[in-house]
């Protein structure tokens, strides 16, 4: 399902996504119907949804497949689960990525004029820098087909993830996706994983997530010129700009639990079993979480990276990574990640090659996200 989306100066997106922006400024949870999902509206209730455990379940896992009460923590018994909760990677292992994923960008897009797709100009550059970090032990070559097998399993699972329902076991659809992921185990495996399950759940987040935000950024650089000027001339930080893009569009714009017994949020009691989200889209645009016009900075629904610029407001407390023992491991290698996208857009003029939508299938992605790149010489680089 496919609408425009407001950031990029269009009318409000409808389904889902629609349902949640009218939500914007509640205190109180939402329900998206008679009997839910209930939609959480405050930063507190979120984060408490996020970090109980003893009351929140992770009901699937990125496949959507059943997870096992339990499966990740500490006390749970058995071999590791694919949604088993994952270190956060380490600094050396970040800056092994970044450096992947600042060499694949060096090459790429060198003619003027040519015409990309950001969301397949980012692919491999993000799927061998997660890799890369994820696997530090692997050479280039055994790195890169697993990055392939890991954009094979992506693609397979978009379909699951867009059904209405989940698929069924046989359904071509669930058969499709289940050989790219014995594919990706067993090449694992032959790597000399000793838990390839939960690598390839931790490779394939790792890879579509940033691979829609970083396309969501270029999208956002080329509609508004005057920032990518200001990220040139130093005048905006690089890190304000991936933040706002997060704030915005974070590709996992709404994730889910069930509650395992009644419960009670703010003053609105839940039953059990109830499902309830969590939307990093809704909360970054809370008055609380992000300056705004009261501030003498542009509207939430704008994007302007410099309304971080000297505020004491905390970027991120929207919960774009998530919270508690879910949170996304990769936070700081995907930081890293979409700083290298600024810094290659800095080396090119970007252009709207269409209209970017918004894609509500399987998270949040620009569709078409179609650019027009001229590179920079390096003495234009330097003095605008």
């Amino acid at each position: 399902m496919t609408g425009p989306f407001p950031s990029l100066g269009t009318e409000a997106p409808s389904g889902r996504l629609g349902a949640v922006l009218r939500a914007v400024g509640a205190d109180e949870p939402v329900a998206l119907g008679r009997t839910g999902p209930w939609l959480v509206t405050s930063p507190a209730d979120s984060r408490r949804v996020l970090t109980d455990t003893a009351c929140f379940d992770f009901p699937l896992d990125v496949s959507r497949r059943a997870v096992r009460r339990g499966a990740g923590r500490a006390a749970a018994s058995g071999p590791p689960t694919p949604h088993e909760t994952f270190a956060a990677l380490g600094p050396a292992a970040v800056a092994a990525g970044r450096r992947v994923v600042a060499e694949e960008l060096r090459s790429r897009c060198g003619d003027p004029g040519t015409v990309v797709e950001a969301m397949d100009l980012l692919r491999a550059p993000v799927a061998r820098s997660t890799a890369a970090a994820a696997l530090p032990d692997l050479d280039p070559t055994a790195r890169d087909e697993i990055a392939d097998l890991v954009l094979s399993w992506v693609d397979a699972l978009g379909p699951v993830i867009a059904h209405r329902r989940n698929p069924a076991r046989f359904s071509r659809v669930r058969r499709r996706e289940s050989v790219a992921r014995r594919r990706l185990e067993q090449r694992l495996t032959d790597a000399g994983e000793q838990h390839p399950a939960r690598i390839a759940t931790y490779l394939a987040a790792g890879t579509q997530v940033p691979i829609a935000a970083g396309a969501w950024l270029l999208v956002a650089l080329a509609a508004h010129p005057g920032v990518a000027t200001d990220l040139r001339a130093g005048e905006t930080e690089p890190l304000a700009a991936v933040w706002e893009t997060l704030r915005l569009t974070p590709p996992t714009w709404v994730t889910g639990r069930v509650s395992a017994a009644p419960v009670e949020l703010g003053s609105t009691r839940l039953p059990a079993q109830a499902v309830t989200l969590v939307s990093p889209l809704l909360l970054g645009r809370r008055a609380e979480l992000v300056p705004g016009p009261e501030h003498g900075e542009a509207d939430r629904g704008v994007f302007s990276p410099r309304r971080w610029t000297g505020v004491a407001m905390r970027p991120g407390a929207w919960l774009p990574f998530g919270a508690g023992p879910h949170a996304c491991p990769g936070r700081n290698l995907g930081l890293a990640q979409l700083l290298e996208v600024v810094a290659w857009a800095g080396r090119h003029d970007l252009e709207p090659g269409a209209v970017a939508r918004v894609d509500q299938s399987r998270g949040i992605f620009p569709a078409p996200s179609t650019l027009v790149v001229h590179p920079r010489h390096p003495d234009r680089s330097s003095s605008d």
